[in-house]
């Protein structure tokens, strides 16, 4: 298996050889609890640490991959994708993945890795594609499973939003969003302002707006996150 903290070690050279970084929805970026901070892109709290190895840690990711159930013969689209830290993940237990985000220099860090990171059977599993704020670009029932991290709250008319994705998911399939909790979280980790989170409820409330059913919701299994699954109306 290939190891991932190569994966990070790349994608961070990459994205400073590219001098910027995503002006969008990004889960590949840590953040700070003052809302005050600006970066050079002009988002809240930035940091470039967001990839360092303490994500292993925090994100558990082996449990949010679990939420998803059986995906070998699934399509599973990441909307969000950053530089892979899930995408490259999924690709070898999955029929294919669709890692979307609406930042080329993104896209062209994962397209730049995946050589180093994934089996030649592997690498033409994973597709890039370049999506737009308001559009994810999935074709109609493209998805079975659509996976966004620490990306929600960066969507502008999020139910309008989830009703054009719900046309790239097919019938049945699943949604999972997880996000930052709205509470108050320990002091010193790299997180969105509270300001800018979305409440828990307030997802599931959307999801059911948008005409998905919503399956299960869970603050507890992970340390800064919840984890909110929804399914598609057949």
């Amino acid at each position: 298996m290939k190891k991932y903290p190569v994966l990070f070690a790349i994608a961070l050279l990459c994205l400073s050889l590219a001098g910027c970084w995503n002006s969008g929805p990004d889960p590949t970026r840590e953040y700070t609890e003052d809302p005050n901070e600006i970066d050079s892109d002009g988002q809240p709290g930035m940091s470039d640490d967001y990839s360092n190895t303490n994500r292993m840690i925090w994100q558990k990711p082996e449990l949010v991959l679990d939420r998803m159930g059986d995906i070998k013969n699934k399509v599973v689209a990441d909307i969000g994708a950053g530089t892979g830290f899930f995408a490259f993940r999924l690709t070898p237990m999955a029929k294919k993945v669709i890692a979307i985000d609406i930042n080329q220099n993104l896209i062209n860090v994962i397209d730049s890795i995946r050589t180093v990171e994934l089996s030649d059977a592997d690498q033409n599993k994973l597709e890039t594609r370049l999506a737009d704020p308001d559009d994810p670009h999935l074709g109609a029932n493209e998805a079975d499973v659509v996976l966004l991290v620490n990306t929600y709250l960066y969507l502008g008319d999020r139910v309008e939003y989830l009703k054009n994705l719900k046309n790239g998911i097919a019938p049945g399939g699943k949604i999972i969003i997880v996000d930052v909790k709205r509470q108050r979280l320990p002091q010193g980790e790299f997180l969105p302002p509270q300001s800018i989170r979305v409440p828990q409820h307030l997802v599931e409330e959307e999801l059911e707006q948008a005409g998905f059913q919503l399956l299960s919701s869970d603050d507890t299994s992970l340390i800064h996150q919840y984890m909110v699954v929804a399914q598609k109306k057949s």
